[in-house]
């Protein structure tokens, strides 16, 4: 049946040898025909170039059948309405204990899942949709969803408008990143209230696991003073390692945390830096623009000149950007400390990891020459890049390369012939 469906849509006639994938596969739209194609292909007889092309058109298939699911939920919402047609207080509940049963999910988990599917069909259908159409996975569909539940239908759904085209070139992170950033812009003193709000509830909280270990959390922080201590447990951490210590990296920073918090580092002075991105009317008070810290995301304009004003003994890095544009204007450090003005430039420049999908501060990253030093002897600001140790290694290791774009982005050349483009600007 797959075979007689593709040999009618391509004019191709397969035979058992035949190992075809379509030129145009990222073109079909997700539906039977889709999914025909990618059924016919053996993806262990394609190149290492189709095998990531199948990979993704799998992904669109799998998005796409997952709004159809959603779909289904609500429909048996529809069908647990009372008798004068309008829906019952309890429909969502009554159909949730359906879908429990017939998937076999727990009640917390069929709860959750009607939720998702009542609010991509009733509440931002535009998610739906590009969720059915394959441009985004569940996984990007359910941050939105759950990043906007605070704003009004007519608020969500224009910031849905806004982020949609963006969605599918993101990671979850990212997209996480610029739907805060959207909310912030788009109710500042709403913003600042959850803010407050959440910061009063803040807390400690001490559970065990079932290896018999421990998990203690802390929830609601402000941004600013949890990643000062962050920045600080990792500069401690650093230093360990290089005077030998042999633990891995994680395993310092947990121990390191532990040891301040029961008084059992005294000798441990090291200040952390942190990384702070704002623009010049917000930090004066002529504007409340979101800002935002380096490794976290965007904060509400309070938090941007709170992390200036209250710097006290602790280094901080600080960039200036065009409110137009975005661009960085300038930046530099509030205490002088080892460090080439090339370096800086690059960390004012680029403000995180340029491997895709990473978010990693500059500050934290190795600084990558593009040409390496072994063969052309020469260090220029131009080659320079920020890349964390693992992309770094990933990068030299693997084969992967990169080059500079005149808009200031960078396009990156995977081993097995992919093409992706970073950026250095916020999402």
């Amino acid at each position: 049946m797959a075979v007689d469906i593709i040999e009618r849509m391509f004019g191709r006639t397969l035979t058992a040898e035949t190992e075809w994938v379509p030129e145009n596969l990222d073109a079909i739209p997700p539906g039977y025909v889709l999914a025909a194609v990618v059924d016919d292909i053996d993806i262990n007889q394609c190149s290492g170039y189709d095998r990531i092309r199948v990979l993704q058109a799998h992904q669109r298939m799998q998005a796409h059948y997952a709004a159809l699911s959603y779909h289904a939920m609500t429909a048996v919402v529809d069908a647990c309405k009372d008798d004068d047609g309008g829906f019952a207080d309890e429909a969502a509940a009554a159909g949730a204990a359906e879908i429990a049963a017939a998937l076999r999910l727990t009640r917390r988990a069929a709860d959750a899942e009607m939720t998702l599917a009542l609010d991509l069909q009733r509440r931002l259908p535009g998610v739906w949709d590009a969720l059915c159409e394959g441009t985004i996975d569940v996984r990007r569909a359910r941050v939105i969803v759950n990043n906007t539940l605070h704003l009004t239908i007519a608020g969500a759904r224009s910031i849905v408008d806004e982020v949609i085209g963006d969605a599918p070139l993101l990671t979850t992170g990212q997209l996480q990143a610029k739907l805060r950033k959207l909310c912030i812009e788009v109710d500042p003193d709403d913003a600042k209230g959850r803010y407050q709000r959440a910061v009063e509830d803040r807390r400690v909280i001490f559970e065990p696991t079932v290896d018999g270990t421990s998990e203690l959390h802390a929830l609601n922080l402000s941004p600013e003073r949890a990643a000062a201590a962050r920045a600080n447990i990792n500069q401690l951490a650093l230093q360990a390692k290089r005077s030998g210590d042999p633990r891995a990296m994680d395993q310092l920073r947990t121990d390191i945390l532990l040891d301040l918090l029961a008084g059992t580092k005294a000798g441990h002075t090291c200040k952390g830096g942190v990384e702070l991105l704002t623009d010049l009317p917000t930090l004066t008070g002529l504007a409340d623009n979101p800002g935002e810290l380096a490794g976290y995301g965007p904060v509400i304009a309070d938090i941007a000149r709170q992390v200036v004003k209250n710097q006290q003994n602790t280094e901080w890095r600080w960039t200036l950007v065009d409110p137009d544009t975005g661009m960085p204007i300038d930046g530099g450090i509030t205490r002088r400390r080892p460090s080439t003005a090339q370096r800086r430039r690059v960390q004012t420049r680029h403000r995180t990891c340029v491997h895709p999908g990473c978010r990693m501060p500059a500050t934290a990253c190795d600084i990558d020459h593009r040409i390496p030093w072994s063969e052309s002897h020469i260090t220029k600001t131009d080659d320079l890049a920020p890349l964390c140790r693992h992309h770094h290694t990933i990068r030299h290791r693997h084969g992967w390369t990169y080059r500079p774009l005149p808009s200031g982005d960078f396009e990156f050349t995977t081993p097995l012939g992919h093409t992706y483009t970073t950026t250095g600007r916020s999402p």
